[in-house]
């Protein structure tokens, strides 16, 4: 690792949207090196000794929990997870009370999911550490870009001028959101396809080309990202039923076609195969990073979690 550690100029990681290009691609950066430590056999550090990371999720994770916590763990954090099914909040104390009590007990990182757009913002400003959101609502889940955005670049050798593909439930995704945020700051091309039912009005206005169909969406892609059908914040028909939506829109080896020849496909997981993509296509080392993603990870965590402690830590 470089002995030269420059400031970070945030206090929260909150969303993509208010970032600059400097600042992604100092996440990226030390991220990618953090991918070199994290495949050696002795992975841990000592840089967050001392120092209290605790998870705060509303919401079930599997994935980014465990990736949070191990990001932690590596850079020698003391990690407390938060079952939020148990605590408190279930009887009947607010957002605010919790914050407060959390706050007296002096944490230094609090990384927070929670089901309301806007909560971790309004949490973040009650609390005097460092706060990382991992997903709220439909509004942003910015380090899953930041992980898709290391995997495109060690994949391809850039960002700028690629041309990215997000398909499928856009509408109740907030990694869409942070992905169209951060694939605009640093020069990519945007494109959405779905169904128009699963699209969000206006879309065109964040930047991006919007298709209704597949064939038509992925002609000359780099890059294509997959979304799951958040079939739980569905309320209503906004499609006939899966097997129709798996023959407009899953992604099978003929509608792949359409893309380039080395079009590299992601998906932010969990997946439902069979339904936004084929198992075949999906488990295809030739052209998914799907498994990548994950190890991207907790490489763009560790970053992140040592980025937003430096001042904590007296780094300048």
């Amino acid at each position: 690792m470089s002995t030269f550690q420059p400031s970070f100029p945030h206090q929260h990681l909150l969303g993509i949207e208010g970032l600059k290009e400097a600042d992604i691609s100092q996440i990226i950066d030390l991220a990618d090196k953090y991918v070199d430590q994290n495949r050696q056999t002795n992975k841990k550090k000592d840089l967050l000794e001392g120092l209290t990371q605790i998870n705060l999720f509303f919401e079930n994770s599997t994935r980014t929990r465990m990736s949070f916590e191990l990001a932690g763990k590596r850079l020698g954090a003391d990690v407390i997870n938060m079952s939020m099914s148990t605590s408190s909040i279930k009887k009947g104390e607010t957002l605010i009370d919790t914050a407060s009590t959390l706050n007296a007990m002096r944490p230094d990182l609090l990384v927070v999911r929670h089901g309301s757009a806007g909560a971790v913002k309004l949490l973040s400003r009650k609390v005097d550490c460092a706060v990382i959101n991992a997903g709220d609502g439909k509004h942003e889940h910015p380090t899953q870009a930041l992980l898709d955005a290391l995997t495109i670049r060690r994949r391809k050798g850039r960002l700028a001028r690629l041309t990215v593909a997000i398909c499928g439930d856009v509408l109740h995704s907030r990694v869409a959101r942070s992905n169209i945020h951060l694939l605009n700051i640093m020069g990519a091309r945007v494109r959405l396809i779905g169904p128009p039912t699963l699209i969000p009005t206006g879309a065109e206005k964040l930047g991006t080309e919007v298709f209704h169909c597949m064939e038509e969406g992925l002609k000359g892609c780099d890059i294509i990202m997959m979304l799951r059908l958040q079939t739980e914040r569905m309320h209503g028909g906004y499609f006939p039923s899966i097997s129709e939506y798996f023959s407009l829109y899953g992604l099978d080896y003929e509608k792949l076609a359409h893309a380039k020849d080395d079009a590299l496909i992601l998906h932010p997981g969990p997946m439902n195969r069979g339904v936004e993509i084929d198992a075949k296509v999906a488990d295809d080392l030739t052209r998914s990073a799907i498994q990548e993603q994950v190890e991207m990870g907790v490489a763009v965590r560790m970053a992140c979690l040592d980025l937003l402690t430096r001042e904590r830590r007296g780094v300048n």
